[in-house]
């Protein structure tokens, strides 16, 4: 079986108006030429498009989904706000919550990308693919059951997860998160919860700024099935592979899940406008091979990727594919431009052992 990858045209449409970087145009704020928002189509697009050049696209088994319904937003989300999203887009689009905005057809792109998780999701647990990888966008981690926030208006992996245990496809599910910023949305979802384990690993007080310290563990039959890894800025290829040695793949041992979802970002690349971590290309594979390899050892090689953030046009592509590559088992790679560069450019032994002595404090708290 090959790996299955979703994707739809229409999700390249989305459209957030008229800003400039991440402040919207008018008064002192010049618009931008060729720009606006961050989360634009071109990370995605030409991702999609370096593996059309590189050949990676014809190992895939390449498909699209019908959009979630409204029954299954309305598992995650509150039926007020699906009702003024969907109010607003008829009028031509707004803005719901912080840094959402959208457009007349808005809620129904929404909804495909969300959709896209969703078959992902079916498709594996159903044993029709090896494994998935999702390109959804708009992206879906930040997203509150009732509060749209940092370019997410439905929260895809949930979505995803909360109609596959209505199709009774699982019953155990992790979600790992190693998007830059942190995944408050899914966090809050399932918090009170112990049939989703929730790991985030994301740059310390980047966003939300006020939520993913490792503290933060659960509440009552959630206690402990939320683990949150703030990482320092700063932290590189070393620092990644350390917290999922010693933190992400323990958690998993010891959960045991179905299915293990990535929600999967790749804003902390070291040239990503809107982090300061020094992540490169590899540093991607090489935790998809780890997440791989749990998965064989977990639960049947069940995984799936939902594309989440990423702004760096000239670097998501290569990030994309070594993660994709990594997925299929494809000899074919696309060789990064910014590898040399990234290499020179990670921390030294003492920062390395700063990070070291910081993931040892957390893995001692989470007891693995």
């Amino acid at each position: 079986m090959a790996t299955g990858f979703f994707w739809d045209e229409r999700c390249f449409w989305h459209s957030g108006g008229n800003f400039t970087f991440l402040l919207p145009v008018g008064g002192l704020v010049q618009p931008a030429v060729g720009g606006g928002l961050p989360e634009n189509p071109e990370t995605k697009r030409r991702l999609k498009n370096l593996m059309e050049v590189t050949g990676l696209w014809r190992e895939l088994d390449a498909r699209t989904a019908e959009p979630a319904t409204e029954g299954d937003l309305l598992r995650v989300h509150t039926p007020d706000y699906i009702d003024a999203f969907k109010a607003a887009a008829a009028e031509g689009g707004g803005e719901l919550g912080l840094r959402t905005p959208f457009g007349p057809d808005g809620y129904d792109i929404a909804c495909l990308s969300a959709g896209l998780a969703k078959q992902a999701l079916f498709s594996t647990l159903r044993g029709e693919i090896a494994n998935a990888y999702a390109l959804s966008r708009p992206p879906g981690h930040h997203c509150l059951p009732d509060f749209p926030n940092g370019f997410c208006l439905l929260n895809n992996i949930a979505v995803a997860v909360e109609a596959a245990f209505e199709a009774r496809l699982a019953e155990r599910v992790a979600v790992i998160d190693w998007d830059v910023h942190h995944g408050n949305g899914t966090e809050a979802i399932y918090y009170d919860r112990d049939d989703v384990l929730t790991i985030s690993l994301h740059q310390e007080r980047n966003y939300p700024y006020d939520t993913g310290d490792a503290g933060d563990r659960g509440t009552g039959a959630g206690e402990g099935y939320n683990v949150n890894v703030p990482l320092p800025p700063g932290g590189g290829h070393a620092c990644y592979l350390e917290a999922m040695e010693r933190i992400v793949m323990p958690a998993l041992a010891d959960y045991e899940p179905d299915v293990i979802i990535v929600a999967c970002g790749y804003d902390a690349s070291a040239v990503d406008p809107l982090s300061r971590m020094m992540a490169g290309s590899h540093t991607f594979r090489a935790m998809t091979e780890m997440m791989v390899e749990a998965a064989a050892d977990l639960c049947g090689g069940r995984l799936v990727m939902v594309h989440e953030g990423g702004y760096s046009e000239a670097h998501v592509p290569f990030c994309g594919h070594a993660v994709i590559e990594t997925l299929a088992g494809s000899a074919i790679t696309a060789p990064d431009p910014l590898a040399n560069r990234i290499e020179a450019q990670q921390p030294g032994p003492r920062f390395d052992a700063f990070v070291s002595s910081w993931i040892g404090d957390m893995e001692a708290g989470f007891g693995y």
